[in-house]
Order: structure tokens, then C-alpha cells, then sequence
């Protein structure tokens, strides 16, 4: 009991270590022999980590643990004041894939003015949306089209295709709204989902040459 309590201290004392690879090791250590005791220091770090790779090893560490322990606690940060602790929670919890944690997933984060946490937000909601509801997650996602850079735009238009055809009601509508930035990404989106092989690039450029045009994509 006394070696297990020194490796537990020596494993918690590791996330908070000045070097990225220590607090990695410590993370790869903690999930690969989970213990309740870990959660909260692995949810409370994931709220502060600023390495990538070491965030992910973190969710990787946590999805190894029972979701009778980790899931209560996310939903928790998921409310948080802290950008990244919302973010970092809705992204573990899309891993976890414990359908529980939907009520959570609310319109407030899905539009969430962070743009990392309303990310992380989609991709969640996709995951845990329970059966008969994609079409209601559909139509509160589509007020997030035109948001953002690129990245966010693709990252939008990824969740919504994964929805399947009953994105399409939503996108049409979205196709002829006034701001041409929505018009166009709801038209790069439609295309999208019916050709996941065509580039996002390719799809908005194309969807802005359409809006340019005068178009809203669904002639003919």
C-alpha cells in the first residue's frame, strides 16, 4: 500500500512538472494504471495544460478510468469559467461517448463565443445526439454557419455532414440567408456532405464564386 501511495504521489507530482515529456510520461503512467484517485487532478490539468500533445494524453488517461467517475466531473467543467476547461471537457467526453452527457451539450456551448470550446462543442454533440434528435442538433447548428476562419468553418461543416441528410432542410434554408458568408458556407457544406472526397477548400471557394454570382446553390 505505502509503494502504491509513493507511485500515486510521484505519478500526481509528474502532471505538474515543469517539462512537457515528465507531465506526458505522467499522464501515459496514470492510464495505463488507472485509479479513481487520479480524476480530479487529470480533469483539474487538462484545464491548464498548454501542450497539445499533452492535453490528449490527459483525455486518453481519463477515457481509461469507469465513466461513473469521470463523466460527472467533466459535466461539471463543462460549465466552467475557463475557456479551456469547457473545451478540454466537451472534447473528453466525445471520447468517452457516454450518451448521459447530452443534456450538457446546450445551445449556450454549441454557440459558445470561444471558438476552440464551440469546436469542441460540435464535435461532442454529433457523438452523444441521441437517436431522432439529429435533425433539432442540426437546425441549432446551422445558426453557427459563416463563423469564423477556416478552420472553425471546417470544423462546422464536418459535424454537420456526419448528421446525414437531415442537415439538408437546415442548409437550404441557410443557403438564402442575407450575410453572403452564410450562404456560402452552407452551400460548401451541402457539397461536402454529398462528396466527402471534395476538399473544404475547393467547396467554399466555389460555394463564394455561387454567392458572387447571385446564386444560392440549388439551381436546377
Amino acid at each position: 500500500m505505502r509503494e502504491q501511495e509513493t507511485d500515486m504521489a510521484r505519478a500526481l507530482r509528474g502532471l505538474q512538472d515543469g517539462s512537457s515529456s515528465v507531465r506526458l510520461r505522467a499522464a501515459l503512467a496514470i492510464g495505463t494504471a488507472p485509479d479513481p484517485g487520479f480524476v480530479d487532478e487529470l480533469v483539474e490539468r487538462c484545464a491548464v495544460e498548454p501542450e497539445f500533445y499533452v492535453r490528449d494524453m490527459l483525455t486518453w488517461a481519463l477515457t481509461r478510468h469507469p465513466a461513473s467517475t469521470t463523466v460527472p466531473r467533466l459535466l461539471g467543467e463543462v460549465r466552467s469559467e475557463r475557456a479551456q476547461a469547457r473545451s478540454q471537457a466537451l472534447h473528453t467526453l466525445s471520447k468517452i461517448k457516454d450518451r448521459r452527457a447530452w443534456p450538457a451539450i446546450t445551445r449556450e456551448l454549441l454557440s459558445d463565443p470561444d471558438d476552440e470550446v464551440a469546436r469542441s462543442a460540435w464535435r461532442a454533440a454529433v457523438v452523444l445526439v441521441p437517436e431522432g434528435e439529429e435533425a433539432g442538433l442540426a437546425g441549432v447548428l446551422s445558426t453557427q454557419l459563416g463563423r469564423g476562419g477556416r478552420e472553425t468553418q471546417l470544423s462546422l461543416s464536418r459535424a454537420l455532414a456526419a448528421l446525414g441528410e437531415v442537415i439538408l432542410p437546415a442548409l437550404r434554408a441557410a443557403a438564402t440567408h442575407p450575410d453572403p458568408r452564410v450562404r456560402a458556407h452552407a452551400i460548401a457544406t451541402e457539397r461536402l456532405s454529398r462528396d466527402p472526397d471534395t476538399g473544404f477548400e475547393f467547396a467554399i471557394e466555389e460555394a463564394k464564386r455561387v454567392v458572387a454570382l447571385g446564386g444560392s446553390g440549388q439551381e436546377g
